[in-house]
């Protein structure tokens, strides 16, 4: 990967990237106790935007809270950092990872002896998966890794932790030849991706699994339940079955990383004619078109950064 950008944001100072370093019996490494978050900057002929700044900076805050992580930083402090980092690597469009992590202090269980240290990054990346996946979709297959039962790990929480069931299931899907996976939650019913909310189209109507199916309530997912209703499209939250997937008229999935990208086939079977649906560019359209400046951006998503 080399070195993306020039500097990282830690704990209040701007270091070089290949400097930015830590012990490697940091509590974080053994345990996974990182809270992070996924932002994107996206430019167009105004300048350089975050899209739901505040919103991804507050989602960070709760993932901490919800691990007893207390940092010596507001939510503006925070937001401005983010900012600090984005114009000294002189970014126009990026990724941005800010994370909040467990450091070095002692390697028992227990977290708290342990200090709490903040750190943002930023870097380009395109599309995460793949740069014809918006228009000609994904393959998908169910996993068989199912996603935490309730009361087991919090998965309203953003942590480092709750991926290494994400690493199997990614790996699962590439190894068999797909390009992602989708989880059941422990009750059989359709959960997320391994890091993507799942929406369906049945009948003109949108349905999307709800927080209780043991997701990740996505910034994006909330941007598609906005839009589609700007759009004149009814958004159902419901639990679903598997195979609502295989008889889905379209099917799509959305995240910070994969904006909104159309799914193709699932275990192999086509989701309609096996191409991206008209309700889904219709969707792909007016948030891009937001993106893009080419379209009003009514619901004040985007924060301007330069």
């Amino acid at each position: 990967m080399g070195f993306p950008a020039k500097k990282i944001w830690m704990d209040g100072k701007l270091i070089p990237w290949d400097e930015a370093k830590v012990h490697v019996m940091i509590h974080a490494l053994h345990y996974g106790s990182c809270a992070f978050e996924g932002l994107r900057m996206y430019a167009n002929a105004k300048g350089s935007f975050v899209l739901r700044f505040q919103e991804h900076m507050k989602r960070l805050l709760d993932s901490a809270k919800i691990y007893r992580m207390t940092i010596p930083y507001t939510l503006e402090q925070l937001m401005a950092a983010v900012k600090e980092t984005l114009l000294a690597n002189d970014l126009e469009e990026a990724y941005i990872r800010p994370f909040i992590f467990r450091g070095y202090h002692s390697l028992g269980l227990s977290p708290f002896p342990c200090p709490v240290v903040t750190a943002i990054a930023a870097w380009s990346w395109g599309p995460y998966l793949g740069k014809d996946a918006l228009e000609k979709g994904v393959s998908i297959r169910i996993a068989s890794w199912n996603r935490p039962a309730p009361n087991t790990l919090p998965t309203m929480a953003k942590v480092a932790g709750n991926y290494m069931n994400s690493q199997l299931i990614k790996m699962e899907a590439l190894q068999d030849g797909f390009d992602e996976g989708i989880a059941l939650d422990t009750f059989g019913y359709i959960s997320e991706g391994s890091g993507e909310n799942v929406f369906i189209v049945k009948n003109g109507v949108l349905f999307t699994p709800p927080s209780s199916s043991s997701i990740l309530p996505g910034i994006t997912r909330h941007c598609v339940f906005q839009l589609a209703r700007d759009l004149g499209y009814q958004v159902k939250q419901h639990v679903l079955p598997r195979e609502s997937l295989y008889v889905a008229d379209e099917a799509f999935m959305t995240g910070t990383a994969a904006e909104i990208t159309p799914i193709a086939q699932v275990d192999k079977i086509p989701v309609s004619e096996g191409k991206r649906g008209p309700i889904t560019q219709a969707i792909q359209a007016a948030f891009f078109g937001i993106l893009r400046g080419e379209q009003e951006d009514k619901h004040g998503w985007l924060t301007k950064i330069r």
